[in-house]
């Protein structure tokens, strides 16, 4: 039997939960952005990314989540229904908020940076009551970002789809993605995202990233003892990312996988993580080993970071097998 019992009749294979956003990336790579005059625009965040990456991969996607009424907003609108993903639960916010806004620099293939402006977003204004139990109903897995539970009432909106989710056996995936300028202290982080992560099936995130929710219970930071305190509370599959060296998957039943990485023509290293996830989730929810899921997450990470843009760069199955065979 497998780890993960996706509920096969829902229409919606995931519902990505929080961040919508603006990247600007660096058109005059190599150089730091105090030097640089122009960017090109793209749609960002990292739960939008992984679900554009879903539903590029061919999955049914649908999305919650606040845009501001500014010309962005509709910006993120627009890609979104272009990409295939349902937007009838993104809420418009009227209330004079903006839209998120992040700078890239792209000093070196190895030395990258983003400048995030996080003041008044419209993302964070996701109410409870924009939050559909109906539509979580409808999927067979919805995805929660850390960043969405840095502020209310964003943060409430977040715990009522993660308790229509349980009700319901919706699958939850939960991608720490901690970003410093969202929060006001380590403490929260700890705090708020260790409530979701027990709520949790399977659990994404980076080596420094576990270490902040395991902090306040003064675990050893090993990523094996990182995993087992986990599967203390519900998760089955907790991933660890450790950036250019790969991933490492931790399964309830006790398999460690270890997972491959492919050359890349790096031009940028963000995009990375949210490509990994959204091939990777698509493995599982095609039945594939946790292995071979590993493997698709690492082809179509190798496939962003050789790109400019990260939402845009993600790509189809067919251009991540034809990879993964070439480096056969």
């Amino acid at each position: 039997m497998s780890l993960i019992q996706f509920q096969q009749q829902r229409e919606l294979d995931l519902i990505g939960v929080g961040r919508l956003c603006i990247d600007l990336n660096a058109n005059e790579i190599n150089r730091p952005m105090e030097l640089t005059s122009t960017f090109t625009k793209y749609v960002g965040g990292s739960p939008a990314n992984i679900t554009i990456a879903l539903s590029k991969l061919g999955k049914q996607t649908g999305f919650i989540g606040k845009i501001a009424d500014d010309q962005h907003g509709r910006f993120i609108m627009n890609y979104l229904q272009q990409c295939g993903v349902d937007t009838s639960n993104v809420v418009k916010d009227r209330s004079g908020s903006v839209t998120g806004l992040v700078f890239t620099e792209i000093k070196s293939p190895e030395e990258c940076s983003i400048l995030m402006y996080r003041d008044n977003v419209a993302d964070l204004k996701l109410e409870p009551g924009d939050v559909s139990e109906a539509y979580i109903k409808r999927a067979k897995a919805i995805l929660i970002s850390g960043t969405a539970l840095a502020k209310s009432p964003s943060r409430e909106a977040v715990f009522i789809a993660l308790e229509y989710a349980r009700k319901h056996d919706v699958v939850v995936i939960f991608d720490i993605d901690y970003r410093p300028p969202t929060w006001v202290s380590l403490a929260e982080v700890g705090v708020y995202c260790r409530l979701v992560a027990e709520k949790s099936d399977i659990i994404l995130g980076g080596r420094e990233e576990f270490d902040l929710l395991e902090d306040l219970a003064g675990q050893a930071r090993d990523d094996q003892a990182t995993a087992n305190m986990w599967f203390e509370h519900r998760a089955k599959i907790v991933l660890v990312k450790h950036g250019g060296a790969g991933s490492t998957a931790f399964t309830r039943d006790g398999q460690v996988l270890k997972g491959v990485t492919y050359k890349a023509n790096v031009v940028k290293t963000f995009g990375a993580g949210d490509s990994f996830a959204g091939a990777f989730i698509y493995g599982l929810m095609n039945g594939l080993s946790i292995e071979e899921s590993q493997r698709l997450g690492a082809a179509s990470a190798s496939i962003v970071v050789s790109s400019h843009s990260s939402s845009d760069a993600m790509p189809t199955i067919e251009k991540i097998q034809a990879l993964i065979q070439s480096a056969n």
